[in-house]
């Protein structure tokens, strides 16, 4: 018997330390080998291999100040922890991310909390203001949803809720995790990159002003080098040409990419020819083209204009390329609102009425560029179809219009009369136009067997037939990424200077702004970076809302189930348990 309860003993002891030399073995062997588990169905704690490999590159600290604490409502809370999650995943895979929860509202002391907000502001923060039930009653706080992202010397402020106006909370909340990833590694890749790629505004062919493409611009150039290419048929307006070490001519694109942004006037062949080449070299472009001439500037001291086609002498090359620009108008519903003036003397009123001219275009595809991308205001906007000259070119749509579409030839009689008319289906015949493509692959010349010996054979021209592989995006509307410029009645009111430039994609006549802006950004990201951080925002991330009607409508039953019933199992477990009990010992 002695015997016996030494060797359990001894088993125990034997079976303790085995569990304990396999705890310590697990974690030597975790130290080496690194590994994590995202068990959510969407892998949402799972960043992509873009992230990964930015992070893991960085060469110092990224210090994140993020102002998301003290007492908020629960969606903010919920905000917060969202941020914290994602700061963690980050510091997973890299040892230079480190971060703070602020309170910009922590002080007690008016002035100071003011002067925190000024610098918050100054910085490039936005505030929100939300009504919160506290102990003295209801009470109105200032929330300050970003961040202040230090990297060696440099800062940045990230707005987190940027882009969110004019929805629901819960939208707001959905659309934030969703793009939470994309944000913060976007800015860190922004802050930690030395060399900058470029882009160049095309000039010289009655483009957009600075003034009217100042927004995207300024947007741009938080990322890249903004420059503007005059072409004046110079052959290095958009080439580089040096020497190397044997005296060899060495050509190569002198940006990263060009944006072509709605001309007015033709292209000479030799301006083309220079265009051609840069893409055979690799450039990168962006074609933003209207095939018929109309504004609403013709329709400011009259009821009707003409829409007339404009030749801007890039038909061969853009089919070439892959691509015909239907020279028409499209109309379609939905669509951006213009303001009409009615009535005469004190009982002038303006009204705001659909303007079928202004289609709201949606994704044309599943592409990163466009997926999750909210509506873009299109002006006198034209359709795009793909030709058969370029079959190993590949064509995916970007955006179209809806399935109420009309389509109007050129010359187009446009009339402010349609303004009076109801939208219906039999207006809108067709379905929805492709308006935008991305085209990727390798490129023949439109100038193939065009050329003579003396230029097809110099080496200081370097003329190719081919390109390399390559991608260019064409729209079909150059005022997609034409910001509107302050008028008189905004200006006054907003306490702008008239003329000034507004954010793209915001209309000052319908205070509506539309996804022009991130359109551009995104389609913009994909050319000069492929598809790596564009994949990143385009993965869609379910969050799962509870249904408030539900809640409303069975509230008193779930209070049932989740109060009364698991006392009520205790209850009579307890009193089965104990009559068991009473059962076994009375015998």
């Amino acid at each position: 018997m002695e015997n016996k309860r030494k060797n359990i003993k001894r088993n125990e002891i034997t079976s303790l330390f085995i569990t304990l030399a396999i705890i310590v073995l697990i974690n030597i062997i975790g130290s080496f080998v690194y590994t994590r588990f995202d068990l959510t169905s969407e892998k949402r704690y799972t960043l992509s291999d873009t992230s990964k490999d930015i992070l893991r590159n960085l060469e110092d600290y990224v210090y994140f100040r993020v102002y998301l604490d003290g007492e908020f409502p629960a969606g903010f809370k919920k905000l917060r922890k969202e941020t914290k999650e994602m700061l963690d995943e980050f510091r997973a895979y890299s040892k230079f991310i480190d971060y703070e929860f602020i309170n910009p509202s922590e002080s007690n002391d008016q002035a100071e909390r003011q002067e925190t907000y000024k610098i918050l502001w100054q910085s490039g923060l936005n505030y929100y203001t939300e009504t919160v039930q506290t102990n003295n009653g209801m009470q109105s706080i200032m929330i300050w949803p970003g961040i202040i992202m230090s990297y060696r010397e440099n800062e940045m402020a990230i707005d987190l809720l940027s882009g969110q106006s004019g929805q629901s909370q819960e939208t707001v909340l959905n659309n934030t995790a969703q793009d939470l990833e994309f944000k913060l590694i976007s800015a860190i890749k922004e802050i930690s990159t030395n060399n900058k790629q470029s882009i160049a505004f095309v000039d010289g062919h009655g483009e957009l002003s600075d003034m009217e493409v100042y927004d995207i611009a300024n947007t741009l150039a938080k990322k890249y080098l903004i420059k503007r290419a005059t072409l004046n048929e110079q052959l290095n307006s958009l080439m580089k040409r040096d020497l190397d070490r044997d005296s060899n001519i060495v050509i190569k694109p002198a940006f990263n990419a060009i944006v072509i942004a709605k001309p007015t006037e033709p292209f000479s062949d030799k301006d083309k020819f220079l265009i051609d080449q840069y893409i055979m070299y690799g450039g990168k472009v962006m074609w933003l083209l209207d095939a018929v001439s109309a504004d609403m500037d013709s329709l400011q001291n009259a009821e009707s204009t003409m829409g007339l086609a404009l030749n801007l002498n890039l038909d061969d090359q853009l089919f070439k390329y892959g691509l015909k620009l239907n020279r028409n108008l499209l109309l379609s519903y939905p669509c951006a609102q213009i303001g009409l003036v009615t009535g005469q003397g004190a009982s002038l009123q303006s009204m705001l009425l659909p303007w079928y001219y202004f289609p709201l275009l949606s994704p044309a595809s599943e592409h990163p560029i466009v997926r999750n991308l909210e509506a873009v205001k299109a002006d006198f906007i034209s359709s795009l179809e793909p030709t058969t000259s370029a079959p190993e070119i590949q064509k995916i749509p970007l955006l179209k219009t809806s399935d109420y579409t009309k389509v109007s030839s050129a010359p187009v009689y446009i009339s402010l009369d349609i303004l009076n008319q109801r939208p219906n289906a039999s207006m809108f015949p067709q379905k929805g136009m492709t308006t935008a493509y991305l085209l990727n692959g390798v490129f023949t010349s439109v100038f193939e067997n065009r050329m003579p010996l003396g230029i097809t054979q110099s080496a200081e021209i370097g003329y190719k037939e081919k390109s390399v592989p390559t991608s260019m995006i064409v729209i079909a509307d150059g005022d997609i990424i034409r910001n509107q410029l302050a008028q008189l009645d905004y200006a006054k009111k907003n306490n702008k200077r008239i003329g000034s430039p507004l954010p793209l994609g915001y209309d000052q006549y319908t205070n509506n702004t539309y996804g022009n802006k991130q359109f551009i950004e995104n389609a913009m990201s994909y050319l000069l970076e492929g598809e790596g951080l564009i994949n990143i925002r385009s993965r869609e991330l379910k969050i799962r809302l509870l249904d408030i009607n539900k809640i409303n409508s069975s509230q008193l039953s779930w209070q049932l189930i989740n109060v009364v019933l698991p006392s009520a199992i205790m209850i009579v477990l307890g009193i089965v348990l104990a009559a068991l009990r009473k059962k076994k010992y009375t015998k």
